[in-house]
């Protein structure tokens, strides 16, 4: 894609009603939907689920498409991707979606506690060396600011080619006790798990036709964390 192609994408983004691009300012004075989601821009009581590193917003749309009764927000930095999700949920006229173009760290910026019911991870960056691990979406450090938003008993689902960071996240889940509900290495020989199954990002996709195995696991926070949040 050249640079037009991405300038044109940029000035679409800023149409998008359902795209919110806040700057440092906005972070800083408190981002106006925090804790208001439900009631000033879905309008309704359901169920909030992010994907986190959503690119193109394959799950995002997928699942609001499967799940009206639910409400999805897909959060990525790159604006060139994110325009994708935006521009298929506005013109399939979806009403339960949402984008959020910011970086992942500020996550708890834009929620407040218990809004959130439940979180994808799908192909992040798996940030293989050592000394970046505390970038890594499924460390400690992140999930400190998830346990600040989401509701006891939330679900967090990871879906990765990457083996070190599926082994990686496994090491979390037991030093912190969180409760391992499935792990899954190789999902495409799995039997079941047929909703997972059913919407492949453009990344799964890529890694999939390049003969990487696909990995799932979902988990739940150990409950005791939550009492730490502030």
């Amino acid at each position: 894609m050249g640079s037009k192609g991405k300038l044109e994408k940029f000035a679409e983004n800023l149409t998008f009603p359902n795209l919110f691009q806040p700057n440092q300012a906005d972070l800083d004075s408190g981002f106006s939907l925090r804790g208001k989601w439900h009631s000033d821009f879905f309008k309704n009581e359901n169920p909030i689920v992010l994907e986190l590193g959503c690119g193109k917003g394959e799950y995002t749309v997928g699942l609001a498409r499967r799940y009206p009764n639910k409400n999805f927000i897909g959060v990525d930095i790159k604006g060139a991707r994110i325009w994708r999700g935006c521009k298929t949920s506005n013109e399939e006229g979806l009403t339960n979606v949402a984008f959020i173009r910011t970086k992942i760290q500020h996550i708890a910026r834009f929620f407040d506690r218990e809004e959130v019911a439940e979180i994808w991870v799908t192909f992040p960056d798996p940030q293989p060396k050592f000394s970046k691990r505390n970038k890594r979406l499924t460390s400690p450090s992140f999930l400190e600011r998830y346990k600040c938003i989401l509701r006891k008993g939330a679900i967090i689902h990871l879906k990765t080619d990457n083996e070190p960071l599926f082994d990686y996240t496994l090491e979390i889940i037991k030093e912190g006790e969180h409760q391992l509900h499935i792990a899954v290495k190789d999902l495409y020989n799995f039997d079941g798990l047929d909703e997972v199954k059913s919407i492949k990002t453009y990344y799964e996709d890529l890694f999939f036709k390049q003969g990487f195995n696909i990995n799932y696991l979902n988990f739940t926070l150990n409950e005791n964390t939550f009492a730490n949040c502030e």
